[in-house]
């Protein structure tokens, strides 16, 4: 899965944030909606230009971005 076929980025729309290509719709958003309890399948059944494609292409952009560092690990802190 190359996820660059999939996720924009562009100054123009939503100030820069990665969406989907041809859409207004932020990997945040879609992000935000999962973590919030959403299922894949309620996101394609509430935004029907979304396909099964687009968010195999955010799962393969999250984890490029944690393999490159760009999402931080947590922070070990030891206590005394």
């Amino acid at each position: 899965m190359n996820w660059k076929n999939y996720i924009v980025s562009d100054d123009n729309v939503l100030a820069g944030k990665p969406v989907i290509a041809g859409t207004r719709i932020s990997i945040e958003f879609i992000i935000d909606r999962l973590a919030s309890g959403w299922s894949e399948e309620d996101l394609l059944e509430n935004y029907p230009r979304l396909k099964k494609e687009h968010l195999q292409a955010v799962f393969a952009y999250i984890r490029e971005c944690l393999k490159d560092g760009l999402i931080s690990d947590f922070s070990h802190h030891t206590s005394s």
